[in-house]
This record gives C-alpha cells, structure tokens and sequence, in this order.
C-alpha cells in the first residue's frame, strides 16, 4: 500500500487530501501558525508555486501536539494560512503526529530516517517528509531545515528529474 492510499480528510472535511497529491513528487509538513518556525510558510509557498507545474505539491497538516502552537478550528488555520501568508497548498485535518493517537501516516513516516541518523517520534512543528511519485518515503528533514535549504531543493529537483523549472 502507498502513502497516498492513507485516508486523511481536508482541513474543509473533503476526503482523500492524499490521494489528490498521487503521482506527485510531494513534501510533507506538520505545521502550526503560532510557532517560531511559521515563517516556513513563505517558503513552503514558493516551492508549491516553482514546482508545481513539474508535478511537486506540499501538504501540510496541522497538528497541536507542540506547545499548543496550532489551538485554531479549521477555519480559523484556513483563513491565517490563506490570508498571512497566501497558501494555495493542501492542508489536512487536524491530526496528532506522535503519541497514542498519531494518525496511521505518521506512523509510516516516522519509521524514516533523516541525515542525521534521527527516526522515531516527530521532534517539532514543521518536520518534512519528501515522497516521491510513488509514495515512497525519500528524505526527512528536521523542523529548522527551511524548505528553500540546499538539500532540500536538491531532492526535489532529483525526485522530480531533470528538466524542473528553474523560475
């Protein structure tokens, strides 16, 4: 079974926000609007808007679990994403990323391996997972890592193939 089988509503209750990113290259992101590190945002916003056209989405999901950084109902993170920082992105439900009650993909993803030699429990808002087409599981990078560092836009770019927007 791929990741993009897991069943995981929108942040507006649409069903399947997985399965829309299928055949995608495409980051995941836990993420929370009163964090020190929500300024991601911006970034997160521009490699949805370079990449897409080569067929990359960023989904982010809002989780509550740190420091109560994500307290907001679904409209309340739908409007703060779209309006602080112009978000076009997907944005699933709410969902817990460790504990008890993390949700089945995070199950999956925290089993993956970063650089650093980190797996296992999601250590802060704005963790990123990097799928490729096929659901696999190609690179994690910690919460601090900004989605325009180097390595991240090297594994897009490879993920993607040869012939990815340069705009």
């Amino acid at each position: 079974m791929s990741i993009y089988d897991v069943s995981l509503n929108r942040l507006d209750g649409t069903p399947n926000v997985l399965d829309a990113a299928r055949d995608n290259v495409t980051l995941l992101v836990n993420v929370a609007s009163r964090c020190g590190l929500t300024p991601q945002y911006t970034q997160l916003e521009e490699l949805q808007e370079r990449y897409a056209p080569d067929g990359f989405t960023v989904i982010g999901f809002p989780c509550n679990q740190f420091m109560g950084q994500e307290p907001g109902t679904p409209e309340e993170i739908a409007e703060f994403c779209s309006t602080t920082y112009g978000v076009t992105f997907p944005l699933s439900e709410k969902i817990d990323v460790n504990g008890d009650d993390r949700h089945p993909l995070y199950r999956e993803l925290v089993t993956f391996t970063d650089a650093s030699g980190h797996n296992g429990d999601i250590r802060w808002n704005f963790e990123k997972f990097l799928l490729g087409r096929d659901g696999t599981v190609l690179a994690r990078f910690e919460p601090a890592t900004s989605p325009d560092a180097p390595e991240v836009i090297e594994a897009i770019e490879a993920a993607l193939g040869a012939g990815s927007s340069d705009s």
